[in-house]
């Protein structure tokens, strides 16, 4: 796959090292690029997920107004599973955090699973048939 059919996303993490096995051990992604401490290029599919520790490097430094690069927020990716409850099941036996219950809609089910950092990564698993 060439680069530019790539998607990158980054989160700010408080640690590269939790974050990298974390993302590795619990969904599979593996490791493309970690040149150093502060800095991962994490790879799933056509998901490259850099993750960065707040000062490190450009994208890890405040910006004009003061604000500080940090973990959190509601933004988040998206990862598709095939059978939502048995990876809950398994997260959760792992230790894992959760936002909220499964819930429910039209487009299928879905649940906010926390990284250490306590990033969202929204869990789906489309409807069946």
């Amino acid at each position: 796959m060439a680069p530019a059919d790539r998607v990158r996303v980054r989160y700010i993490v408080r640690d590269v090292d939790e974050a990298v096995a974390f993302y590795g051990e619990r969904l599979g992604f593996e490791v493309a690029f970690q040149p150093g401490p502060g800095f991962a290029m994490l790879r799933r599919g056509a998901l490259e997920l850099l993750v960065n520790e707040p000062g490190a490097g450009g994208a890890g430094q405040a910006v004009a107004d003061g604000r500080r690069p940090e973990p959190g927020g509601w933004n988040r990716i998206q990862v598709e599973v095939a059978d939502l409850e048995e990876e809950v099941r398994a997260l959760g036996a792992a230790g894992a955090e959760f936002r909220n219950e499964i819930v429910s809609g039209r487009g299928g089910r879905q649940i906010l699973l926390e990284d250490p950092s306590g990033n969202p990564i929204e869990l789906f698993e489309p409807p069946r048939g």
